[in-house]
């Protein structure tokens, strides 16, 4: 058997600068790093300004919609990134940084180790080491790999001391749910479930619109299309598009759907509804997880091309 061989690659040698080509490049690919991390990620801003400092990458963590900073650094990780890093989160009030190099020096790792298990849910810290590699004269791969992160109860976004049993039941829903869209059919990065009545996931465009699933007031359950670019007016463009494609979408979903414009809020929203809620028992709680699978799933499927032909 003829193998090949493994040769390193510089990460300058792939993008000639930092600030200048890497982080634009990783700014336009989160996913790579949020299939890493266990997180969807949107981007916020790059070069985001932090009191006189800038940080590389502000992102948001859709299923937590919490702030991600972001740090990138050629070559071995240093005491002033280390410092720039705990400054932006103060800054900005992220509730995750996470800090790129080639190379993550033990006394660094020890570090953010050490602010992880101080810190709990206050904070989480994450150290990637990034590397390329090339098999022979094969096109180069680009490899993450999390050596420094919080524990899985740390990233769990509830800072009381003993949830509630309500809030446990929707952390124990929505991680059985979040595993199987994630390990089944690649549909989320996300990986910790979180103890509240929501779920948040990325689509396509994620600036303008977003999938989610939530327990709605009314004893309901809802899987939704939420439209929002931060444009009320662009918003409702978009919505009103989709509404005269109306009949065409529902037949291809096969769904009985309700297209709420919510003239009174700056969102639109398109969902289907079923009856179910927390306090369901086992059964019925399964039943619920694969209803709400099943039409994420169509929703992706439809609506991406739908939603192009709008904007």
């Amino acid at each position: 058997m003829d193998l090949g061989t493994i040769h390193p690659v510089a990460l300058k040698d792939l993008w000639t600068g930092e600030a200048s080509h890497f982080t634009p490049w990783l700014a336009q690919n989160l996913d790579t790093l949020g299939s890493k991390l266990g997180m969807d990620l949107e981007l916020e801003s790059t070069e985001a300004a932090a009191g006189d400092f800038s940080a590389d990458i502000v992102a948001r963590d859709l299923s937590t919609n919490k702030l991600v900073v972001i740090e990138n650094q050629y070559g071995g990780t240093d005491h002033k990134h280390l410092g720039q890093l705990i400054t932006y989160a103060s800054v900005l009030g992220a509730g995750a940084v996470v800090w790129i190099a080639e190379t993550i020096r033990p006394e660094h790792k020890s570090a953010m180790d050490f602010l992880n298990q101080n810190l709990k849910e206050s904070l989480s810290l994450f150290a990637v080491q990034a590397s390329a590699i090339r098999i022979d004269e094969s096109k180069p791969a680009f490899i993450l790999t999390v050596v420094s992160m919080p524990s899985e109860a740390s990233l769990v976004a509830d800072i009381s001391p003993a949830p509630s049993e309500t809030k446990e039941r929707y952390r124990t829903y929505f991680q059985s749910l979040i595993d199987e869209l994630r390990e089944v059919h690649k549909f989320t990065n996300a990986r910790t479930g979180q103890p509240q009545n929501w779920y948040t996931f990325a689509s396509e465009n994620s600036k303008l619109y977003k999938y989610s699933t939530s327990f709605a007031q009314g004893g309901r359950v809802r899987v939704e299309l939420y439209i929002d670019s931060g444009d009320k007016l662009k918003n409702e463009q978009v919505f009103d598009c989709l509404l005269q494609r109306k009949e065409a979408i529902a037949a291809a979903l096969g769904l009985d759907l309700k297209w709420e414009r919510l003239d009174n809020r700056r969102a639109c929203r398109i969902a289907v509804y079923r009856d179910g809620d927390i306090d369901a028992d086992s059964e019925t709680l399964a039943d619920i997880r694969n209803w709400t699978i099943q039409n994420l799933l169509k929703f992706k499927a439809i609506f991406p091309a739908n939603v192009q032909q709008c904007i």
